[in-house]
Order: C-alpha cells, then sequence, then structure tokens
C-alpha cells in the first residue's frame, strides 16, 4: 500500500462518525451483498477512497486521487474503491477511477468483482463501462462467483442482456450454482430466462441431474414451465431421485395442468423445424439471423419472436 502525501486525510481502520439513519440503511443494504464478507472485517479497514465510491461522492473521490491516493488501495479483505462505487451504482465515480487506472478486473478474496457487484446492484451503467474497458465477463475459476449467475439470481433482466451481449456464454456452468438458468428458473425471473434461451441456452442443462423444468416446476411457476416448453424441453428427463418433472408438480395446480397437457399434446411441426433449425445454427450465430436476406416474419420465427 503506497505512503499517503502529508496532506491526505489519515486512514483509519474505524469510521469517524457514527451513520445517521440513512447511512445506516445503506450500510445494511450493501452489507446484504456481501454475504460472507461483512464477517471479515472488510468493512472496518475502509480508506477515505473507499468511502467516497461508496457514497458517489465524486468532487471527494477526485481530491483524494489528486492526493495521492491510488485508485487500486484494497481493504484486508482486497475490496477496491471500485467495488463499492459498483456496489452502490456510481456511475460517475466508476468512470473517475477507471480514468485514474483502477483495475476493472480486481477480485476480494472471495473471488467477487467489481462486474459481479454490478450485477448485486442491478447498475448496467457502471457495468457498460466495465465491459468497454476490459472487465473479463467470466472468472477463470469456476468456483468463484458469477456474474451472470448473480443477474439471473436477482432478476436483473438488463444485466444479463449486456453480458450476453458482451460474449458471456449463456452456458457457463458454477458447480454448486449450475447454468445461468438453471439459476433464474429457481428464483422464478422469467424475463431472465427468456433472454438467456433467446441467446441459445441450452433448455436442459441445469444442476446436476436437475433440470430448469424441474426447478421452475417446484417453484410452481407456470409461466416458466410454459416458456421452457416452448424452447425444446425435455419433459422425461429423470433428477436425482429419478423423478419426472411433471411428478414433482403440486397436484391440481396450473403447472401439472401444463404438463399433462403436454403429454397428450406433443409440439407440432412448426415448433419442432424451428427448434431444429435453430439447433442447427447454433448459439454463436444465432444473434446474426437479422442480417440474413430473409423476410421478417421467417427471421421473427427462427429468433422465436411472436
Amino acid at each position: 500500500m503506497p505512503e499517503v502525501p502529508s496532506g491526505a486525510p489519515e486512514m483509519s481502520r474505524k469510521r469517524g462518525a457514527e451513520p445517521g439513519p440513512l447511512a445506516e440503511h445503506v450500510l445494511e443494504r450493501k452489507k446484504a451483498c456481501w454475504g460472507i464478507l461483512t464477517s471479515q472485517g472488510s468493512w472496518a479497514d475502509r480508506s477515505p477512497l473507499h468511502e467516497a465510491a461508496s457514497q458517489g461522492r465524486l468532487l471527494a473521490l477526485r481530491t483524494l486521487l489528486a492526493q495521492g491516493y491510488h485508485a487500486n488501495i484494497v481493504t484486508i479483505d482486497h475490496v477496491t474503491p471500485l467495488h463499492e462505487a459498483c456496489l452502490s451504482g456510481h456511475v460517475a465515480c466508476v468512470r473517475a477511477l477507471i480514468h485514474a487506472g483502477a483495475n476493472v478486473n480486481a477480485a476480494t478474496i472471495d473471488g467477487v468483482t467489481p462486474l459481479y457487484n454490478c450485477c448485486a446492484s442491478g447498475s448496467v451503467g457502471c457495468m457498460e463501462l466495465l465491459l468497454q474497458n476490459g472487465a473479463h465477463t467470466h472468472t477463470p475459476h469456476t468456483h468463484f462467483p458469477s456474474a451472470l449467475h448473480e443477474a439471473c439470481k436477482r432478476g436483473n433482466s438488463q444485466c444479463v442482456e449486456s453480458l450476453l451481449s458482451h460474449g458471456a456464454d449463456p452456458d457457463y456452468e458454477v458447480s454448486h450454482l449450475g447454468s445461468p438458468l438453471y439459476m433464474s428458473c429457481l428464483h422464478r425471473h422469467t424475463a431472465c430466462s427468456k433472454i438467456l434461451l433467446h441467446r441459445g441456452a441450452n433448455v436442459n442443462v441445469g444442476r446436476g441431474g436437475d433440470s430448469p423444468l424441474h426447478a421452475s416446476v417446484r417453484q410452481d411457476s407456470a409461466d416458466q414451465v410454459s416458456l421452457l416448453l416452448d424452447y425444446g424441453a425435455d419433459v422425461n428427463v429423470r433428477d436425482s431421485n429419478d423423478q419426472r418433472p411433471v411428478e414433482l408438480a403440486p397436484a391440481g395446480g396450473k403447472t401439472q395442468q401444463l404438463l399433462l397437457t403436454f403429454e397428450v399434446s406433443p409440439r407440432n411441426l412448426c415448433q419442432l423445424c424451428r427448434l431444429q433449425i435453430r439447433n442447427l445454427i447454433g448459439q454463436s450465430r444465432l444473434m446474426l439471423l437479422p442480417l440474413l436476406p430473409l423476410p421478417s416474419l421467417l427471421t421473427h420465427y427462427l429468433e422465436h419472436i411472436g
């Protein structure tokens, strides 16, 4: 950690004053986002630069940087000011920190990146700045927190769209979480599921033997089940307990009715053709469909629109 120049505010491991009611509310919200980090002291080991970034005080942040505070100064848990600015959604502070040389791929001791924090807070503006300046959509270690999974968990569909537009793999699996689609189904975020499926996510890849359809049925989410069936979900796949999705559906519920109706009225030829063509085109080329010299009706058909 660089020596703080004379004239710069003295760094302290403790806050100078007790936070007011509003500050306490914001602090508690952020602690919930940080999860396990709160038990390791990262909220008591912060510099004035961390505070300015967290609170969105752009003038103070610029002043501190001009006085010699390093943009990549870290707490004991390797939390940077950029982490803080992204968690709070302060776009101007993120821009200033990046301009000052902040590492957009900095990771805490738990593998949390600024991009992950954007997904936790739902800040698409901060995310776009990070991605435009070289942020990696996935971490090199599959056991580390995944930005895409976090966006799907919290239902931040715009973040999901932005990540996929910058090359994120819609089928990226994390061992203990499964696929992003499984995560969105588990938390009943149909908008996120629709974006993933539109971008070519494998409708049958979940977590282990548990498929996205199993997760949606357990949540009794009829909208999710209908969407998955429309994109080719396998109703006969069995989970680790050797159960099919229909066997998990609440008796008499809409989800059960959907599955029972599907079993007696399988997909029509139009649906089967669309699914087969999309599979042949491949995930990486689905976004190029609008560039083909095709009638708009056919393009929308292949894109699964309408």
